[in-house]
């Protein structure tokens, strides 16, 4: 193997290793295929070398973006401590024409800054870095910052959150299905079964009803008391999104934003960007009467049909004072199967509902 292409192999397998640090499922078959296809171009054109790369090492659409912005920055600057220096520097930069950082920017850096790297070789010229990443203080102020969760948070969150279960029991449906140990006896099903030894009956079928987990609606509070949690909680909301059928997920501060189908993107960095440029009231105040009427109006009969459970996370701070908040509640309650409150003020010791919204919300939860 010559010099060149040796080097070739180990910036192949560099990148490689980045891009399995920034969550893609990059192994040991798409490294070797990527350096065989380098072989075949020219590697002086270098949207032939994305494209190469690309082919072999991204399997899922949603993986694109992160492999686009990846090749871009490290094969302008492979030397990754400069590089992550570099754009950790830039991260609390404001951008002359207000541009945001494309997804995965600080998961790119802490890879990058997570690799080590061999020391230059002699001969070689220096790199430079040729990067634009900032961001708006605009988007900081107006929405909330979901690039600020770390990769080692995100990887901690997911093993976490593989752990959590739901404690919803299961329900029973209008369907039948076959089952040796149902009590209802299918006359079809034995008929066609009979067939097959002549007319003969030797078995009686029997079917039982379908069992499925109820439609699930999320109402979550995203004011400044429980933004937080509710960071946190998206996770777990991702998973369980992208994890069973019927899903509904809804974030109030001052205003109702149902974010169902962003959520349901399998990329969890993608999806809360898009939450985050969907929610205009995150960190805000908090009108929960008034969130849960436009839910009632709006979204019940949509959502709550088949026994739906609602879970509803909030710490039961109302800005206007529980107006109207009993009366939605009881509406809620009556409209779905169980009523789940959700508040984290109850890890504290001793706690009790003396705020107006508290008190109004009690009596209407399972």
């Amino acid at each position: 193997m010559t010099q060149t292409s040796g080097l070739l192999a180990s910036n192949v397998m560099h990148f490689a290793r980045l891009l399995r640090r920034t969550g893609l499922p990059v192994g040991p078959a798409e490294t070797i295929a990527a350096t065989r296809a380098l072989t075949h171009i020219e590697i002086g054109q270098r949207h032939a070398v994305q494209a190469a790369l690309r082919a072999v090492m991204v399997h899922r659409h949603e993986h694109q973006e992160m492999f686009d912005t990846a090749f871009s920055l490290f094969w302008r600057n492979p030397d990754a401590t400069k590089f992550a220096a570099a754009l950790a520097a830039m991260d609390g930069m404001r951008a002359p024409e207000e541009e945001r950082a494309p997804p995965g920017a600080r998961r790119l850096a802490e890879a990058m800054a997570a690799t080590k790297d061999k020391p230059p070789r002699e001969g070689e010229p220096p790199q430079t870095i040729d990067a634009t990443l900032t961001f708006s203080e605009t988007e900081k102020l107006n929405a909330m910052d979901f690039e600020a969760m770390s990769a080692r948070d995100i990887t901690r969150a997911k093993t976490e959150i593989a752990k959590l279960r739901l404690p919803l029991d299961q329900h029973r449906t209008r369907r039948w299905k076959l089952s040796a140990a149902g009590r209802r006896i299918d006359l079809k099903a034995t008929m066609r079964g009979s067939m097959r030894t002549g007319g003969e009956i030797m078995s009686l079928a029997r079917t039982a009803p379908k069992i499925k987990p109820p439609p699930l609606v999320v109402l979550c509070d995203i004011s400044g008391s429980m933004a937080r949690y509710a960071q946190i909680l998206l996770h777990f909301l991702h998973s369980v999104a992208n994890d069973r059928e019927q899903v509904s997920v809804f974030l109030f501060g001052t205003r109702l934003s149902n974010i169902s189908r962003q959520l349901r993107h399998r990329d969890p960095e993608v999806a809360f960007q898009m939450i985050a440029s969907l929610v205009p009231d995150w960190s805000g105040g908090t009108r929960i009467g008034e969130a849960l009427a436009s839910f009632n109006r709006h979204w019940a009969r949509r959502v709550l049909g088949q026994g739906a459970v609602v879970l509803l996370v909030t710490d039961g701070l109302d800005r206007d004072g529980a107006q109207g908040l009993a009366a939605n509640m009881e509406r809620l309650h009556r409209s779905c199967r169980r009523l789940i409150w959700l508040n984290p003020l109850l890890r504290w010791d001793g706690f009790s509902p003396k705020t107006q919204g508290a008190k109004a919300m009690l009596p209407h939860v399972d």
